[in-house]
C-alpha cells in the first residue's frame, strides 16, 4: 500500500501509536533518509514520534526499501574502474585498451583497489515525504479510472492491485464515468477476475463491439490499445457467453467488427459463436460475415470514396456523425477546398469532440504555418517510439488555421465553464515547458512521472553523471551506455562510449560485457568543457549489444545525477539522483533523455529505436539518434500552461500574486506537471 502511495504522491499511511520515542531516534532516521535524498515532513515526524521502537523498526525497514528502489540504491554499483572518474582520467589509452581487451577475452575486471573517497561535496535538494490518509490514498484509484488518457503499464498494475485487494469494496471508489475505453477494458477484466460485480459493471459500460474486443484482450493480458495482435487465452464457457451477450447488445456489430477483422477472427476461435447462435443471432451473423468475407459497405469506405473524389460536402456530412474523426481529418479537408463550409460544419460539432483531441487540433493549427522541418508522431503501443517525416504540408488559405483555432478555444472554454469555479489562480510561466499528458501507455516507470518532450531545468551543477545498471537474462547480456554529442545545428561531434572512454570533457567508467550478478556503467560530462567544445546537445543512448530485448532482463534501469565534484562521495550517491527510469520495453535501443547545455535543460524523451541488423551500438545508429534528437526538440504539442490558462479563463481569475491564489499551477507547488493522474482526470 505505502509502496504505491510513496511512489505516486510522496506520502505514507501511518497509524498513530501510544508511545513517545526517545529523542535520538528521529534525528537518526532523518539522517538515514537524507542519504537517499529524502526528508520527513513535520506532520510525518510528529506521527513517527508516537510509535513504539518495534513499530518504528518495521516502518523504517519498509520505507527504506521502497526509497532505495525509487532512486536505484537497492543495487550495488560496481563499475569496471572502482576509482572512477579519476582512474579513467589518469590512465593512458594503451592501458585502457589492454584492460578492455583482457575483459572481452576473460570477462575479468581490472584488479584495481578501491581507494577511500572524500565525503560528498555539495548540497543536494531533498524530496519531502508527507503523512497521508486513507481517503487521499484511495483517490489514487478513482483519479486513475477517471483519466482521459491511456495508462502506462505501471498505472495498469496499480489499478489491478486496488481491485484485487479491495474486491467488492472497490465499488464506492469507481467513478460514474470511465471516459477512455482502453482503461475501461482493464478495469472490467480485473473486476471479472477478482470480484462478483464484473458482469454487472460491463453490462452498464460496454457500448460497442470494439469495447468487447478490448475486454477480451485484457482478459488475455494483451495490448488494449489494439496496436499489436493478441494471443487469446482459452476462455471458460461462462466468459464466452458473457462476451457474446455483451456483443449482442451493441446493435449491429458488423461494421465495428470489420475495423479489426483479423482480431475478431482469432477471438472467434476462442468464443465459438456457433455454440450460441440461437441465443445471440446478431453476433453469430457478424462472425459469419467476417469468416466468409462477405462484402459490406462501411462508414470508412464511404468516407474514403468521398475524399478520393474531392467531394468535401459529402465528406463533412459523413464526418458530422463522428466528430472525433472530423477533428482528426480537418487538415486534410481544409486542403481540398470549401474551407468556409468545413469550418462552419466543424463548429457545429466541436462540442462533441473530446478535450484531448480539441487541444491537439488547437496546437496543430496554431503552429500550422510555422517553419518546422519535421513532423513527429507517437504511434500507439507499449513501446515508446517516434516517427518523424519531412514537413511538406502545403500552406492553408489565409485565415483558415486562425478560424479553426478559435472554434477549438471557444468549445473548450464553454466546456470548462460548466465546471466548478477555481477562484483566483496563479499559473507558473515555466509550465510552457511541460506537455499535456495525453497518452502514457508506453511511459516507463520512473522516479518522477514525466511526459515525453517536457523540459526540466538542470540544477546548478558542474558535472552530469549518467548511470546504468542491469543483470543478465537467460544468457550473457551486454548493455552499453553512451553519450552522443551534437552542436547547436544538430551536427554530430563525438561520442563517449565503450570504444571511446574519454573525450570532450566526458569520461566513461568502462565496458562490462557480462552481468551474472549485476553490472554498472557511468558517464561523466563536464558541462563547461563541453560548452567550450561547441557541444549543445547530449543524447543518452542505451544499447543491448547482445540483442536481448530489455523486457527479457530481470532488471535494467538508468538515470542521471548532478555532481559538483565528481571525485567526492561514492560513485553512485543516491541523494544526487535527479531521475531514474526503468528500461523494460520490448526494444533493444533506448534514449531516455537529452541534455541541452545551452538552455541548461533536460529534455525527457523515453523513446526506443529499431535495432541495427548487425552491430547494435550507438555508432551504427547515429542517423536514427540524430533524427530523434531533431524530432524531439521540434515537437509541436499542447503544453500545460495553455491547458490551465483555458481553465482559468473559463472558470477563474488569474493573479500574479502566488500568496493570494486559491489554486496554484506550478512546477514546484500546487498542481504540478508530475500530478499526471489528477491532470488527466480533472482537467482534460
Amino acid at each position: 500500500m505505502n509502496t504505491i502511495y510513496l511512489r505516486r504522491r510522496s506520502k505514507v499511511l501511518l497509524k498513530e501509536g501510544p508511545n513517545t520515542l526517545p529523542d535520538s531516534y528521529i534525528p537518526t532516521l532523518q539522517k538515514n533518509l537524507e542519504s537517499l535524498g529524502f526528508v520527513c515532513s513535520d506532520a510525518l515526524t510528529a506521527r513517527i514520534s508516537t510509535l513504539t521502537v518495534d513499530d518504528l523498526s518495521r516502518f523504517y525497514r519498509s520505507l527504506i526499501k521502497d526509497l532505495q528502489v525509487l532512486v536505484g540504491a537497492h543495487r550495488v554499483f560496481r563499475p569496471m574502474y572502482p576509482n572512477f572518474p579519476e582512474e579513467v582520467m589518469a590512465s593512458s589509452a594503451v592501458s585502457l585498451y589492454w584492460n578492455a581487451a583482457r575483459h572481452y577475452l576473460t570477462h575479468r575486471l581490472p584488479e584495481s583497489v578501491a581507494l577511500p573517497r572524500p565525503t560528498l561535496d555539495g548540497e543536494s535538494s531533498l524530496r519531502t515525504i508527507d503523512l497521508g490518509d486513507r481517503e487521499d490514498f484511495e483517490s489514487i484509484f478513482t483519479q486513475l479510472v477517471k483519466s482521459k488518457s491511456s495508462w502506462s503499464l505501471e498505472d495498469q498494475e496499480d489499478v489491478r492491485w486496488f481491485i484485487s485487494q479491495y474486491q467488492e469494496r472497490i465499488t464506492p471508489l469507481l467513478p460514474r464515468e470511465i471516459p477512455l475505453k482502453e482503461n475501461l477494458a482493464v478495469v472490467g477484466a480485473a473486476l471479472l477476475q477478482h470480484t462478483n460485480i464484473g458482469e454487472a459493471f460491463l453490462e452498464d459500460y460496454i457500448k460497442t463491439a470494439t469495447d468487447v474486443l478490448r475486454v477480451s484482450v485484457a482478459l488475455s493480458g494483451g495490448d488494449v490499445s489494439l496496436s499489436e495482435p493478441t494471443k487469446f487465452v482459452k476462455l471458460r464457457r461462462g466468459e464466452r457467453r458473457l462476451l457474446l451477450s455483451l456483443l449482442e447488445c451493441c446493435g449491429d456489430p458488423t461494421e465495428d467488427m470489420l475495423r479489426w477483422k483479423e482480431r475478431w477472427k482469432r477471438l472467434g476461435e476462442r468464443i465459438h459463436p456457433g455454440d450460441f447462435q440461437w441465443q445471440f443471432p446478431k453476433s453469430y451473423q457478424a462472425f459469419k460475415i467476417l469468416r466468409e468475407d462477405i462484402r459490406s459497405e462501411t462508414f470508412n469506405s464511404k468516407l474514403e470514396s468521398a475524399l478520393a473524389n474531392r467531394d468535401v460536402l459529402s465528406a463533412i456530412q459523413l464526418l458530422g456523425q463522428r466528430p472525433g474523426e472530423f477533428a482528426r481529418r480537418l487538415d486534410q479537408l481544409s486542403r481540398l477546398g470549401n474551407h468556409c463550409k468545413v469550418v462552419e460544419r466543424f463548429a457545429q460539432v466541436a462540442d462533441k469532440v473530446s478535450t484531448p483531441v480539441l487541444l491537439q487540433v488547437l496546437a496543430h493549427f496554431e503552429h500550422r504555418d510555422e517553419q518546422h522541418s519535421l513532423r513527429s508522431f507517437f504511434p500507439k503501443g507499449d513501446v515508446g517510439k517516434v516517427q518523424a517525416i519531412a514537413n511538406d504540408l502545403p500552406k492553408l488559405p489565409s485565415g483558415v488555421a486562425t478560424d479553426i483555432v478559435q472554434v477549438c478555444r471557444q468549445a473548450l472554454i464553454r466546456r470548462f465553464s460548466k465546471l466548478r469555479s477555481l477562484g483566483r489562480c496563479y499559473i507558473d510561466p515555466r509550465l510552457k515547458d511541460f506537455l499535456v499528458p495525453f497518452s502514457q501507455r508506453s511511459a516507463s516507470k520512473s522516479l518522477r512521472t514525466l511526459v515525453r518532450g517536457s523540459r526540466l531545468k538542470m540544477p546548478d551543477t558542474k558535472t552530469i553523471r549518467f548511470f546504468l545498471w542491469w543483470k543478465n537474462g537467460k544468457s550473457r547480456t551486454d548493455i552499453d551506455l553512451s553519450a552522443v554529442l551534437y552542436n547547436k545545428d544538430f551536427q554530430y561531434i563525438d561520442v563517449v562510449s565503450y570504444y571511446n572512454l574519454k573525450n570532450f570533457g566526458g569520461h566513461h567508467s568502462g565496458d562490462i560485457v557480462d552481468a551474472p550478478f549485476g553490472a554498472a556503467e557511468f558517464i561523466d560530462l563536464d558541462i563547461e568543457r563541453c560548452l567550450d567544445k561547441g557541444v549543445r546537445y547530449v543524447v543518452a543512448s542505451i544499447n543491448s549489444f547482445t540483442e536481448q530485448p530489455y523486457c527479457d532482463l530481470p532488471e535494467c534501469f538508468a538515470g542521471w545525477m548532478a555532481r559538483d565534484k565528481p571525485n567526492s562521495g561514492e560513485i553512485f550517491e543516491a541523494r544526487t539522483v535527479q531521475d531514474r527510469i526503468d528500461i523494460a520495453s520490448n526494444s533493444r535501443i533506448c534514449i531516455p533523455m537529452v541534455l541541452d547545455f545551452f538552455s541548461k535543460e533536460v529534455l525527457w524523451t523515453d523513446i526506443a529505436l529499431k535495432k541495427h541488423p548487425r552491430w547494435n551500438n550507438v555508432n551504427n545508429n547515429l542517423s536514427g539518434v540524430s533524427l530523434m534528437l531533431r524530432a524531439m526538440t521540434s515537437l509541436v504539442k499542447p503544453d500545460l500552461y495553455t491547458l490551465f490558462s483555458l481553465h482559468v479563463e473559463a472558470r477563474g481569475e488569474c493573479t500574479s500574486d502566488l500568496a493570494d491564489a486559491q489554486h496554484v499551477f506550478s512546477v514546484t507547488s500546487g498542481i504540478t506537471p508530475f500530478d499526471t493522474a489528477k491532470i488527466t482526470a480533472d482537467f482534460l
